[in-house]
């Protein structure tokens, strides 16, 4: 009995002692619990006090004042009542930010659990579920940079203070503190900045269209900025439009219209210096220094010369003027935005950016930054193409001295369709060599040059320098290096100072030093350590070479145009072919700038090209800044030889060649071949033929003729260049296909129109033949067409309806047979008015 009583006793205690245990541990979660969430949890009742802005001051790098940000606009922080904000803008922001807003305790438990269920296996936020009321407790109590703080605990504190919130405030007055401290991008806090900083007008007179717009930036202001990244804006604001149709605010024949209206942006006037440029600071401060920037302010020391920024607006302001006013009297040239940036190529610090004329003028969209828009740079990327193409890693790579047939020559593109570019004006230049080529900014030896490295080459080159916006190589085909895509001024500006600092990436950098209130520095610029260069000195140092010299682009520009400035530089332009783009962009050893004209809404100009809209503000800028400044070479690499090579052909020259010249090679790269293009035969002057042994000696003469390649024979033809005798056994340097179709066009799409007899409608079918070719017989779909034994080997074949396959085939006087590559193509009928035309009888 005792014995079971001990045993009893003991339980008990065992008990008691696991209970006080567990008692205690809860008590200890408990207080764990409290102080982890509860101690240092700000008081609602200060919420009033944070939608003050502490003062930040953002100077230029001689410490002038560009913009003090204290309140943008003079009152744009007062708490505008709901009334004063038109309905749309409401219904917009909860249907994007927080649906279920009428109906939650100011939190969200579906959306919690949601984002917690994605979450919570990282231990940080990464998905959404806040409400607008945790937004409000999130940017006016707590840290105001979530990205710093993405904790479950910052989350559940922030799910608190959204219940007190509630609890303490009408939901009109929520919206109220919502709409009035959110960020909007470009230095517009609250709804009334946003409305008078995007469309210049209070937030009562905004569109559902507008409002669409503005709810749709606070998720990422930078990334959905109508004003850099419209068509990304474009899309954030049809999502918003389809998420308020989805909760009933209204219908979709509302949404489609609002789709459809073309929205206007201007901006109200304050007093700022280089906004374009301030605004973008203030991008990269909110990014980086959130928490420093609204708990104190910040002095902020940039990059940027003040006088240059100056300058860059006098000068573009003054050439637009000339554009749109000629002196000679002639019409305006419609032309009514222009953007300019400088870098120092060693450093990537921008030192101007303006990004339009005027800031404030809503009749040119000046708020528009079309230093960082995408915009279609023309021929601006022609450099980088032929860099590409000179990588001494290739297994034969170019060189300036590379020849190029500058005739009209149809390509292939990856989607199978023919392209066939053309030069500007229509004119074609025969044998070129690279240096010409690129310095004259020849079209065709550019796709030419495309079409040899291939697309992802150059996709791949560009992305290494900086240009983010070309990444997506399907987007893009053989018309990238005539401009087929769409950069960023800033981002090329900053790739071609890799042609003058030798072959290295810089980051464009905004700021030199910050200080926080106290005069503590927490940010100052460190000139980054350079690895390996992107791409190699030596290519490099051989653009930069091309593009500095004013005796191979006289062709194109004459010999004073605007690309000379009075010391060694190197200039490329670019133009779009509808006159919507026009650029410059040029360099000397330590300065980049580069000049974009246009119009902001995308309307094209008229005739104003990259030498007469972009060139005279970049030549008038660069000499301006760098007025007294020293004078320097471009320094060369080593590793480059010069050689001497004949002018038409770029090979070795023979006593035939008339014209040579001395050209920079890589070393290892100088050509072994000799010129074949200048040929010399003893003709018999009676009959023009070759001399024979019964020729007597005073009709021989020897002869010096220019022998091409055969599909550059019908050019020499045109431009009236005497060909080598019939007769004559002809020596080639350049491989060839034996037997090639030089017409028709692979791919090509021809049309029958009921217009005319079909009888009429023909197309020549031409090829190229060996010299010794006897016959030729073209084949199409399988089934013989002609045969051809006269020595002229063109067929004009009139036109039938189908998809249709071409051959030639070609008998040698060796009895020798070649065959052509089959190329494809179509015949349509005429669409008239919309409907297709039955085949005529």
């Amino acid at each position: 009995m005792k014995r079971a009583y001990r045993v009893l006793w003991k339980n008990r205690k065992r008990w008691q002692r696991g209970l006080l245990l567990i008692g205690l541990l809860l008590l200890i979660s408990v207080v764990f619990i409290y102080e982890w969430l509860f101690v240092g949890l700000p008081d609602i009742d200060h919420i009033d006090t944070a939608l003050a802005l502490p003062s930040t001051r953002i100077y230029d790098r001689n410490g002038r004042l560009l913009y003090e940000i204290v309140d943008l606009y003079g009152g744009s922080h007062r708490d505008i009542p709901l009334e004063e904000i038109a309905p749309c803008m409401v219904s917009a922001t909860v249907s994007t930010e927080d649906a279920n807003f009428y109906h939650h305790p100011g939190v969200d438990i579906e959306g919690i659990t949601r984002a917690m269920w994605i979450n919570l296996r990282g231990g940080e936020i990464k998905a959404g579920g806040s409400t607008i009321t945790q937004q409000v407790a999130r940017t006016l109590l707590l840290t105001k940079h979530p990205a710093l703080d993405r904790s479950l605990r910052r989350k559940l504190r922030e799910s608190i203070l959204a219940l007190q919130i509630n609890a303490a405030y009408s939901r009109d007055e929520i919206l109220t503190l919502y709409l009035n401290q959110t960020y909007y991008g470009n230095l517009a806090y609250g709804v009334e900045a946003a409305s008078r900083m995007y469309f210049g007008k209070s937030p009562a007179a905004l569109s559902l269209a507008e409002c669409a717009m503005l709810a749709g930036l606070p998720q990422a202001p930078g990334q959905y900025n109508p004003l850099t990244n419209p068509e990304l804006a474009k899309e954030r604001q049809e999502t918003v439009l389809s998420l308020m149709v989805r909760h009933g605010y209204i219908s979709e024949a509302d949404a489609e219209q609002a789709k459809k209206e073309e929205l206007v942006y201007q901006s109200d006037s304050f007093n700022i210096q280089a906004p374009h440029f301030v605004a973008a600071v203030w991008t990269q401060l909110e990014r980086d220094y959130s928490d420093v920037l609204y708990s104190g302010g910040l002095e902020v020391y940039t990059t940027l010369d003040l006088s240059w920024q100056e300058a860059a607006q006098r000068i573009a302001v003054r050439h637009l003027d000339l554009l749109n006013n000629p002196i000679d009297g002639t019409a305006s040239k419609h032309v009514r935005n222009a953007a300019v940036v400088a870098i120092d190529p060693h450093t990537g610090q921008i030192l101007t950016m303006l990004g339009s004329p005027d800031y404030f003028n809503e009749s040119i969209a000046g708020n528009v930054n079309a230093a960082l828009a995408p915009r279609q740079p023309g021929s601006a990327l022609k450099p980088f193409t032929y860099a590409a193409a000179f990588n001494p890693t290739r297994e034969d790579p170019w060189t300036p001295a590379t020849m190029i047939m500058d005739i009209e020559t149809p390509f292939v593109t990856r989607r199978l369709e023919s392209y066939t570019p053309s030069n500007f004006g229509l004119v074609e230049h025969g044998p070129v060599l690279v240096r010409e080529a690129l310095a004259s900014s020849y079209n065709i030896p550019a796709v030419v040059a495309l079409n040899e490295i291939g697309v992802e080459e150059l996709v791949a080159l560009t992305s290494r320098l900086g240009i983010t916006t070309l990444t997506d190589t399907s987007r893009f085909d053989l018309a990238l290096t005539l401009g087929g895509g769409e950069v960023r001024l800033v981002e090329l500006t900053g790739a071609y100072a890799a042609f003058t600092n030798g072959g290295y990436r810089v980051e464009p950098s905004y700021i030199l030093k910050i200080e926080d209130r106290r005069g503590n520095t927490i940010y100052e610029w460190q000139q980054p350590e350079w690895g390996r260069p992107e791409l190699d000195p030596q290519v490099a140092y051989l653009i930069t070479d091309i593009l500095s010299d004013n005796n191979a682009r006289i062709p194109s520009f004459g010999p004073t145009s605007v690309l000379n400035v009075g010391r060694p530089a190197a200039a490329k332009t670019g133009t779009t072919t509808d006159y919507r783009d026009n650029w410059t962009v040029g360099y000397t050893p330590d300065l980049v700038v580069g000049v974009w004209v246009g119009n902001a809404d995308n309307t094209p100009m008229v005739d104003v090209s990259g030498i007469s809209g972009a060139g005279p503000i970049w030549n008038e800028f660069t000499r301006e800044v760098l007025y007294g400044s020293p004078v320097y070479d471009f320094e060369r690499p080593d590793g480059l030889v010069r050689a001497e090579v004949c002018a038409t052909s770029g090979l070795l020259p023979t006593e035939a060649c008339p014209k040579r010249l001395w050209e920079w090679f890589i070393d290892g790269t100088v050509p072994t071949e000799a010129d074949t293009f200048y040929q010399t035969f003893e003709i018999d002057t009676r009959s023009g033929l070759l001399a024979t042994d019964d020729t007597p000696a005073e009709y021989r003469a020897e002869k010096v003729y220019l022998v091409l390649p055969p599909e550059a024979r019908d050019w020499a033809a045109r431009q009236g260049i005497e060909p080598p005798p019939a007769d004559a056994v002809l020596i080639s340097s350049y491989e060839d296909d034996p037997l090639r179709l030089l017409t028709p066009d692979p791919y090509t799409r021809f049309q029958l129109t009921p217009l005319t007899p079909t009888d009429t409608q023909r197309i020549k079918l031409a090829v190229v033949t060996p010299a010794n070719t006897v016959s030729v017989s073209y084949w199409l779909d399988d089934t013989l067409l002609t045969t051809l034994d006269d020595g002229l080997f063109d067929y004009w074949w009139a036109l039938e309806l189908g998809e249709h396959t071409l051959t030639a085939q070609a008998l040698l006087d060796t009895g020798e047979a070649l065959e052509s590559q089959p190329i494809p193509f179509w015949v349509e009928a005429y669409a008239l008015y919309g409907e297709p035309i039955q085949q005529p009888d």
